[in-house]
């Protein structure tokens, strides 16, 4: 099959690339010229693992192709893909300005039998008022289909190869029919293909992500309750994650969640469910415990110090908002940084991939370390915001010869407190049963 993916981001080269790789013929479309001059070198300007292998391959197979003219590609596709981005506005709805540019530019060069498939995280609504500017703009109807994406980054291959569920939302059966032929390579295991109407396939992905960040800031909260009654949350969530109406997915206490979907899906919904005249009180409160949990780390390093962090050193791992990606989009550690910065302390951080991203932002304000150990040259603390596998291992006998003091604070729980203990270690994590820490001159 002919596809067209308009946009090159995350979602669209992930998407085309595996479509390509099914045996489809797939062309990438981006306004970007530079982008897609990299793209057509082979170079790729995002990390996700075992990407470059497949654009690599399928391009050089003929299956893939970029390029920044949509006219010249979109009249013989028969499924053109949406997959732009619907960034946060200030009120927190999604601002759709870059979809209807998009849908615009390509309605003069549509087949009368093409599919117009939206990828991109729209609110509800949106497909319905995408086909009927279609109408207007060609003066016929033209078949829109919704296809939420659940593309987790640093996975998102075998997310898209080893779905879940497809789900899509359509008007009429014959469109599902296309679909399901296309995503059919990807479904041998017999894992679903869901079809609805365009409204419940939008709600799908909001309400998806939604719950999502509801389970991830729940255990956050209780986590900082376990740490002012003395328990430890490791134990609690093991207590409830064998309950099987709860499990453990998405449990994990840490510094918040960020990246591209969950922080703008949120306040998507809540500025949805706002225009109908719903409060959205569980939604809020989501919302607003992230926000406040991405401050546990500083709080906690300024509690170590007695307010007094003015011109101290602190190492920071981890800059990536998780693990398998450089995506820095609304990362706890940026969070960190800021408000270390404000203080006067002084930071040097390491990321396995995300360096660059953050000095973007932070030019010479902090220090790049290459290696983890780099960065405890001459820091009082160690901050672990990330948890890459590379650092739930160390040497700590090296953490502890660097450190000007062997202190810790651990926002994803990657240790064994008892055994920090017995190393000398003055360690802290996320809702761990509280043991108190030496004062620090």
């Amino acid at each position: 099959m002919k596809l067209v993916m308009i946009g090159t981001g995350y979602v669209g080269l992930v998407t085309g690339t595996c479509f390509a790789e099914s045996g489809n013929e797939v062309t990438c479309v981006d306004v970007d010229v530079e982008k897609i001059n990299r793209l057509n070198k082979g170079e790729i300007p995002i990390y996700e693992p075992g990407l470059v292998e497949l654009v690599v391959r399928n391009a050089h197979s003929g299956r893939l192709k970029f390029t920044s003219q949509a006219s010249a590609v979109v009249p013989d596709a028969k499924c053109i893909f949406l997959a732009v981005g619907t960034p946060q506005r200030d009120d927190g709805s999604a601002d759709l300005r870059i979809l209807w540019s998009a849908l615009e530019s390509i309605a003069p060069h549509l087949s009368k039998d093409s599919v117009v498939v939206i990828k991109s995280t729209v609110p509800v609504g949106t497909n319905s008022e995408a086909a009927r500017r279609l109408r207007d703009l060609t003066g016929r109807d033209v078949d829109v289909a919704s296809n939420p994406e659940f593309l987790k980054e640093g996975c998102a291959i075998e997310d898209f190869t080893k779905p879940d569920r497809v789900v899509v939302g359509v008007s009429r059966a014959e469109v599902a029919t296309v679909l399901h032929e296309l995503y059919r390579p990807f479904l041998r295991t017999e894992h679903p293909f869901l079809v609805m109407n365009l409204e419940s396939a939008e709600m799908t992905k909001y309400v998806a992500n939604c719950l999502l960040a509801t389970k991830i800031s729940f255990i956050n909260e209780m986590a900082n309750v376990c740490e002012k009654v003395g328990a430890d949350i490791n134990h609690v969530r093991k207590g409830i994650g064998h309950d099987q109406r709860i499990g453990f997915a998405f449990l994990f206490p840490g510094v918040g969640y960020g990246g591209s979907c969950f922080p703008k899906d949120v306040r998507a919904l809540i500025s949805v469910a706002q225009r109908n005249n719903i409060a959205p009180r569980i939604l809020q409160s989501v919302d607003d415990v992230n926000v406040a949990q991405k401050e546990v780390l500083f709080q906690k390093l300024n509690a170590h110090f007695h307010g007094n962090l003015a011109g101290r050193t602190v190492a920071i791992w981890g800059l990536a908002f998780k693990p398998r990606t450089d995506d820095i989009r609304e990362a706890p550690a940026l969070v960190l940084i800021d408000r270390l910065l404000d203080a006067g302390a002084k930071v040097r951080a390491h990321d396995p991939v995300a360096i660059d991203n953050v000095r973007k932002l932070y030019g010479d304000k902090i220090t790049y370390c290459a290696t983890p150990y780099e960065t405890l040259d001459g820091a009082e603390a160690l901050a672990i915001v990330t948890e890459w596998n590379e650092f739930r291992n160390p040497d700590f006998d090296i953490i502890r010869q660097k450190l000007r003091a062997p202190v810790i604070f651990d926002g994803r729980n990657l240790f064994d407190p008892e055994k920090m203990r017995r190393m000398g270690f003055h360690y802290s994590g996320i809702g761990l049963e509280a043991h108190p820490l030496a004062d620090q001159a």
